[in-house]
């Protein structure tokens, strides 16, 4: 994994409070955190670090997981070869209709995947399944026969030719799971989010009160106290609901996942981060929130030409002279907007969503006969507070989420939009960094 790190997954799901090491074939070790849950079927994931011998010796080894820091009989065990997350069945989900498998390392490039003869879906050791569709991390595959009632089983991608090769996996076939709703919300949001929990209530209670109805987080390894403001939320009333994707670099696979994990329980799905408010200039005059003010906006597909996706323009807030978290929140903390619009995000039927489940910055491909509406600035804004207080900011570091944006601290692709204006390849505050950025706001 990146930085170093091993994850340990264990059939044990109560592991929270207990001292695990993980000892390696060196004779090094490190402590085993618990870093989450997996939950078809259940598992936990310990997360240690790779110790600097361990590093220095290919192919890298498992661990031991051992419950004290005694490690002399390390020895005379078995090492086998450690799993490589950039070849790898990480996560699957069964429909109706087939089964969805997310893998690292076979289409590693964003527009170029390679098609689906290539490959078959294979369950336990032996049955074997066509691959149906192939695109990005998301490979969906014809459900096997006669596998109803049976325990969870092992499934993976094998790279069919002359010498057949299958892909390690740490994923599961398992039945069909949805979230569990008998009342069907006509708009939810779905995000991605790691560390966010100063930001998640503000966030949360805006738009549930412009009408939002759920709230679907797909947790990528959180190490602050998400899970208790998640608690307080829905003892207050609202429907918010984590899924845990420890999976780095794996934002489009998540969103993706979600289409099918919601599609029950949603109808619209809007897809932007934690650190963005949609806002319409014709709610400018109001004195109250309402919460038909954003559903009221959504399309109408027999009116509207099949609009089954709307693109909002994203603007970008900068830190405005904040040097820490604003105590009233993002919205009123931060005033200093650049000027040039910077990408989209989207609200999208979900039952239009292709079968592919392409998508890219927070868009997806549609099933033929649908289309897209791009909405301008004085329909519709989505307010993107991305460059707060340093503080805040120089977590972004850690790595992009996108399986295809390159982190950074890499010295590459350095026109994208998603680059930091005015700031290097590293976590360290610029000199004049504050006044800096304003100076790139009045540029634009």
């Amino acid at each position: 994994m990146p930085d170093w790190e091993v994850y340990v997954i264990v059939s044990q799901t109560h592991l929270r409070d207990s001292n695990f090491y993980c000892v390696f074939y060196t004779g090094e070790e490190s402590p085993a955190v618990f870093a989450g849950k997996l939950p078809f079927p259940a598992r936990s994931i310990l997360k240690c670090e790779l110790p600097g011998r361990a590093r220095r010796s290919l192919p890298f080894k498992q661990p031991m997981l051992i419950s004290s820091s005694n490690n002399a009989s390390y020895r005379n065990s078995a090492f086998p070869e450690l799993l490589r997350w950039k070849f790898l069945v990480y996560d699957s989900i069964t429909t109706d209709n087939d089964v969805v498998l997310f893998v690292k390392g076979l289409n590693k490039r964003r527009g170029s995947s390679r098609g689906p003869t290539e490959f078959n879906c294979i369950f336990g050791d032996a049955v074997r399944t066509a691959v149906i569709s192939s695109v990005q991390e998301v490979f969906r595959c014809k459900p096997p026969p006669d596998f109803a009632g049976k325990e969870p089983t092992k499934v993976s991608i094998e790279i069919v030719g002359p010498t057949p090769l299958v892909v390690p996996t740490v994923a599961y076939y398992m039945p069909p799971r949805k979230i569990s709703n008998p009342q069907k919300a006509k708009l939810c949001a779905c995000t991605m989010v790691y560390n966010v929990a100063k930001l998640l209530r503000e966030w949360v209670l805006y738009h549930s009160r412009i009408g939002v109805e759920k709230f679907i987080l797909y947790d990528n390894g959180s190490g602050d106290d998400l899970a208790t403001v998640v608690e307080e939320l829905v003892e207050e009333g609202y429907d918010v609901k984590t899924h845990f994707w420890l999976w780095p670099k794996t934002q489009e696979a998540g969103f993706s996942h979600g289409v099918i994990f919601a599609k029950d329980s949603c109808s619209w799905m809007m897809y932007i981060d934690v650190d963005e408010f949609v806002y319409s200039p014709s709610w400018s005059n109001l004195t109250q929130p309402s919460k038909l003010l954003l559903p009221s906006m959504l399309p109408k597909l027999e009116e509207e030409n099949n609009v089954a996706q709307i693109s909002i323009p994203c603007y970008e807030f900068g830190p405005s002279n904040q040097k820490e978290h604003p105590t009233r929140g993002v919205i009123q903390g931060y005033n200093c907007r650049r000027k040039l619009e910077n990408r989209h995000k989207s609200i999208v039927l979900l039952s239009a969503v292709d079968q592919s489940l392409l998508n890219v910055i927070h868009h997806f491909k549609l099933k033929p006969g649908y289309n897209v509406k791009k909405l301008n600035v004085l329909e519709m804004v989505v307010n993107h507070y991305k460059f707060q207080a340093w503080s805040e900011f120089k977590a972004k570091f850690r790595r992009r989420v996108s399986a295809y944006v390159v982190d950074w601290t890499r010295p590459s692709n350095l026109g994208s939009n998603d680059r930091t204006p005015g700031l290097g390849y590293s976590p360290v505050e610029p000199i004049g960094g504050r006044k800096n950025f304003v100076r790139y706001m009045i540029m634009d």
